[in-house]
């Protein structure tokens, strides 16, 4: 039986990771503890940790490829057995931070080697903008590997969980680990493969999406015992050998703020075909009914909420109009349902925005990251509502087979770390949700970085040209600028305006996503101009060209605030890397949904002040209600978090498969 993966039954033998959130008092108790844990876990314990395994450099630089290879397998066979001391794992630390210099030509700075110690800790690393935290994490994976248990780094997308593995692989062969990939579009037996390897590089959406068909595979089964009892009664028949992944033992989650924090906010699903002719030509009844009503008689939008609501004159109107359809418009409820997704679709739901469409298919941008996510749909009917508004073909709604949130999902493993470049600001929830600690690792070198003053304009016309006379004014002096957006369509209307100056530019979006690593590579070299969405090449290094730092080094222009202030620092951590000069500045206006949806009142109030002008109206008013929309828009994400995390609680309590066994 030692070939069952045991710890791939944590969800049928415990609640592991699903316990619900304290209130009250344990709430103002796991927040001091949360206090404490931090200043506890302070960086200079893990930078005067790091000191020593850089002391040891001298003595493996010394060894013959030989030597060091042979206290490599020692190390493994010492963590394997479970024979370990603490002082070996500094040890560990620095064989495999040499190995690293011979195989492929980098040695880990004390940052980095401070960093991989916090996340052999179980602590969230946070490790500036190009730092190297792909290589901070052969050190604790390699250890991991060792162990004989498995560890999963989890990245953002499948590129680069492919680049990274065979990047590092040279690494972890040296140190006898090996190391796979999961990918997009592999094989079930390819998968089970991959998940066998010692280190396995994959995107938290494939690790999750095999943990829920596992689940599915493993049938009615209430428990460890009966999975046990029923592999030896059935052998083959009882959907064990079906399983792909060997067990959640530990994880390291790259870009971690992005991962826990922005896209937990939807869980995953796995669901099936539901055909229902009926109920297809229902959504698209829905969207020419939803035409036919008219704002503020007969419903009302409330921005900042993203709700529809009809009135009583619209509901009657509604009434009316639907009388003679028959069918399922008769039942009040499911046709104001109906009407509701049509008018949330047409009013909320824009196309190169939210979505795109592909080959005569709707497919969701990614809101965080502006990437295409082709393999996801919104619920409750909200998908079809877009499909019929877009005039497609209305595909429809499927059946849920099983569900999980990746708060809870990544709760499960025995153990969790995370990296990323901007985790202080969700430092509170990275405990509150999955108790793990932010530490912060100051940079290998000063950061230089100037950051400038937001500009303010009153209208969307004056940001926009103001945004191309600074390029212009930058571009002529030669330097590199990479520009962000939120949205594929402010991107491409960006892409337009500079074509029609003349200027030379790469546009980096959602439907060009396919270039990324090479057009986001490329971004500080002489003269480049790079549109980016949010993605903005998060994982892919930007290094300055010739006589660029003379220049003044990467200057990055945000077109809006973000939702998520992580999400702007994490745009202009783009530039001034590693010591390298470098500059970024924000310039939006009144007219950003940041304001309107977050701040409406005090933001309608301005423009109706500055209505006439085009002139920068940046003041310390005007540059505070960016920053009071963006705190509100934290916080009311910061409840829809938590409100996924508890529906999942409710769930596993009412609906589970079986209650605790132990």
């Amino acid at each position: 039986m030692t070939d069952l993966p045991s710890t791939t039954w944590r969800m049928l033998s415990q609640r592991g990771g699903s316990q619900e959130l304290p209130k009250g008092l344990d709430a103002a108790w796991d927040v001091s503890v949360g206090v404490a844990k931090r200043l506890l876990t302070r960086r200079g314990r893990f930078l005067r940790l790091a000191e020593h395994v850089m002391a040891l450099e001298k003595h493996f630089a010394n060894l013959a490829d030989a030597r060091l290879r042979t206290q490599a397998d020692e190390f493994r066979e010492r963590f394997r057995r479970g024979r370990d001391k603490p002082q070996d794992l500094l040890t560990a630390f620095a064989i495999v931070r040499e190995v690293a210099f011979r195989r492929i030509g980098e040695r880990p700075f004390l940052v980095q080697v401070a960093g991989a110690l916090a996340l052999d800790a179980g602590c969230v690393a946070e490790l500036a903008t190009g730092e190297g935290k792909t290589l901070a994490a052969t050190m604790p994976a390699t250890v991991a590997g060792w162990r004989g248990k498995g560890c999963h780094i989890v990245t953002v997308n499948d590129y680069l969980a492919q680049r990274d593995a065979e990047w590092m692989g040279p690494v972890y062969k040296f140190c006898g680990v090996q190391v796979a990939y999961v990918a997009q579009g592999m094989s079930p037996p390819e998968r089970r493969q991959a998940y066998r390897a010692d280190v396995t590089y994959c995107t938290n959406k494939e690790v999750t999406a095999d943990f829920l068909r596992d689940r599915l595979a493993l049938g009615r089964l209430p428990g460890l015992t009966s999975a046990l009892l029923s592999k030896i009664a059935e052998g083959a028949g009882s959907g064990t050998d079906r399983l792909v992944q060997r067990g959640l033992h530990y994880v390291i989650v790259d870009e971690a703020d992005s991962v826990l924090i922005d896209e937990a906010v939807t869980p995953l699903i796995i669901s099936g075909d539901a055909p229902n002719p009926d109920q297809v030509e229902a959504f698209r009844q829905a969207v020419e009914l939803a035409g036919q009503l008219s704002l503020p008689r007969d419903f009302r939008v409330n921005e900042r909420y993203r709700e529809v609501d009809l009135t009583s004159p619209g509901k009657q109107r509604l009434s009316q109009l639907a009388g003679e359809l028959g069918g399922i418009w008769r039942g009040v409820r499911r046709r104001e349902e109906l009407v509701v997704q049509a008018l949330t679709a047409r009013h909320f739901y824009q196309l190169e925005k939210q979505y795109v469409v592909d080959d005569g298919k709707v497919v969701i941008v990614d809101e965080f990251t502006g990437r295409l996510m082709p393999d996801r749909t919104w619920r409750d009917g909200l998908h079809q509502a877009v499909e019929a508004k877009e005039d497609l073909e209305v595909k429809p709604p499927k059946d849920t087979y099983a569900r999980v949130s990746f708060q809870r999902f990544f709760r499960l493993y025995r153990k969790l770390a995370g990296m990323t470049g901007t985790a202080t600001e969700a430092r509170r929830e990275f405990w509150q949700v999955y108790h793990r600690p932010v530490v912060v690792i100051p940079t290998n070198r000063p950061c230089i970085r100037q950051v400038l003053p937001d500009r303010v304009f009153a209208t969307e016309q004056a940001k926009w040209q103001t945004i191309v006379q600074e390029i212009r004014r930058l571009h002529d002096t030669g330097r590199p600028l990479l520009v962000g957006t939120r949205s594929v369509r402010a991107s491409e209307h960006l892409s337009q305006l500079l074509t029609a100056e003349g200027l030379e530019h790469q546009v980096l979006n959602a439907v060009r996503h396919r270039e990324e690593a090479q057009i986001v590579a490329a971004a500080g070299l002489r003269g480049k101009i790079t549109v980016a969405t949010n993605m903005a090449g998060r994982g892919t290094d930007i290094k300055l060209g010739s006589g660029v730092a003379d220049l003044g080094g990467l200057h990055v222009i945000a077109t809006e605030r973000h939702t998520a202030g992580r999400i702007d620092r994490q745009l202009f951590g783009r530039c001034a890397r590693q010591g390298d000069p470098g500059s970024a500045q924000a310039i939006v206006c009144l007219e950003d949904e940041l304001a309107r949806r977050h701040a409406p009142h005090v933001a309608g109030a301005l423009r109706r002040r500055y209505a006439q002008t085009d002139r920068e109206i940046s003041t310390r008013l005007t540059r505070l209600l960016f920053d009071t929309a963006q705190a509100k828009a934290t916080r009311m994400a910061l409840r829809q978090r938590k409100s996924v995390l508890r529906t999942d609680d409710w769930l596993d309590e009412y609906l589970g498969f079986a209650g605790s066994e132990r």
